[in-house]
């Protein structure tokens, strides 16, 4: 009895497995609403542990998101930061340079952005643009992109010495499912100013990305600021997995909180005036 259950046991995995050739196992089975949210409450308490932890520490933390239109990156910051403090998880998405900056050394618009001690900064895209659309779309030459790639370990060598926290993620995600992400956006009023003129001319140059991507990584994945690639094919599982491995890389311990009890109050000791107040009207 043993050996079949293990038998139907590995049966029943393989079938909701598959394995890309190249990337890792991902799991099919569906995952539902219920499951995940559970999940999620789950680790926004851990992160705002972590966030107590990074406060009273003076921790100084950055995390990099990187990938292809549509892969998930704002998602899966939204599901991280929902839960804490905008003061402390300070989340950067920085707009096309302007003039003045295009002719500032590459790097200093990003400098004012990193975290000083008690602060967690999400980049939304970072100085990688240089790496992947700058390069594949031509608003850098090909010499400035080759600059960059030398320069990048040098330049996060230096965060990391000065007690900076250096995550990077990049998140994955496959021509089909970036098609069909993109196509629900033209669909969808709630989406379409994620569709920008940018995404359509980008989206005939998969491969030039691809190989952007790849001599980027070969490149900038050194020993101190590796990058940790995460599959987006599942939105809801992305985001478990990312939370689930920043919080695993990031040392924190639970602060211990003193017992919070509400204090008595009397109401009732003045008089609201009667104000023709202007309501919001109920339509719902």
């Amino acid at each position: 009895m043993g050996k079949k259950h293990a038998e139907k046991k590995d049966e029943h995995k393989a079938k909701n497995k598959h394995r890309d050739s190249d990337g890792p196992a991902k799991d099919t089975k569906e995952f539902s609403n219920k499951e995940y949210n559970r999940e999620l409450k789950k680790l926004h308490v851990e992160l705002v542990k972590l966030q107590q932890w990074v406060v009273a520490k003076g921790l100084k933390v950055c995390i990099l998101f990187e990938g292809r239109d549509t892969a998930g990156k704002g998602g899966t910051i939204k599901a991280l930061t929902e839960r804490v403090s905008p003061r402390v998880f300070r989340v950067v998405a920085l707009p096309a340079p302007t003039e003045r900056e295009k002719t500032q050394m590459y790097s200093q618009r990003y400098l004012p952005h990193l975290p000083a001690a008690g602060e967690i900064v999400i980049f939304d895209r970072s100085w990688y643009n240089r790496a992947g659309v700058e390069r594949v779309m031509g608003f850098c030459t090909e010499e400035e992109a080759q600059q960059f790639l030398q320069g990048a370990p040098s330049f996060e060598r230096l965060m990391i010495k000065s007690g900076i926290i250096l995550l990077k993620y990049w998140l994955e995600v496959s021509p089909e499912e970036q098609t069909r992400r993109l196509n629900g956006r033209i669909g969808d009023g709630r989406k379409t100013w994620k569709l920008s003129p940018m995404d359509i001319k980008s989206y005939d140059r998969w491969d030039d990305y691809t190989k952007a991507r790849d001599e980027m990584f070969v490149a900038t994945d050194t020993s101190w600021a590796p990058w940790f690639v995460a599959i987006s094919e599942d939105k809801k599982r992305v985001r478990l997995n990312v939370i689930s491995h920043l919080l695993a890389h990031i040392p924190y311990k639970k602060i211990k909180a003193p017992k919070i009890k509400l204090p008595d109050r009397k109401i009732g000791r003045y008089k609201a005036i009667d104000f023709p107040f202007k309501y919001v009207p109920a339509k719902f």
